[in-house]
C-alpha cells in the first residue's frame, strides 16, 4: 500500500517503513507527526481524493531535523564593479514513515 500526501508544498509518494526528507516541521527528534493531506491512496483498493481523500492520514516518527548543504548565490554585473555573493542552507526534517491509515 502507498499514499501520495502534501507536505512544504511538493507532493511525495510515500510507503509504510520508507524514511523521507520534507520541509521543516514542527517537533523534536522522537516526536509523531500526523499527515492529513492525502491525495491518493493505492494498492489493493484506490483511492482518489477530490482534492484530499475523506478519513485518510499518514502517521510518521521524526527521525531528525537538520540543514541542507550550502547553495551559494552571486550576482555579478559586469564593467560596473558589482559582486554580491550569498549563502543559502534550507532546513529540512527527515521522518519515517509508520502507518498509513485510509
Amino acid at each position: 500500500m502507498y499514499a501520495i500526501i502534501e507536505t512544504g508544498g511538493k507532493q511525495v509518494k510515500v510507503e509504510e517503513g520508507q524514511a523521507i526528507y520534507v520541509e521543516k516541521l514542527e517537533g523534536e527528534a522522537g516526536s509523531t507527526v500526523t499527515f492529513d493531506k492525502v491525495l491518493f491512496v493505492g494498492g489493493d483498493d484506490v483511492k482518489v481524493g477530490a482534492p484530499f481523500v475523506d478519513g485518510a492520514s499518514v502517521t510518521a516518527k521524526v527521525e531528525k531535523q537538520g540543514r541542507a548543504k550550502k547553495v551559494t548565490v552571486i550576482k555579478f554585473k559586469a564593467k560596473k564593479n558589482y559582486r554580491r555573493k550569498q549563502g543559502h542552507r534550507q532546513p529540512y526534517t527527515k521522518v519515517t514513515i509508520e502507518k498509513i491509515n485510509a
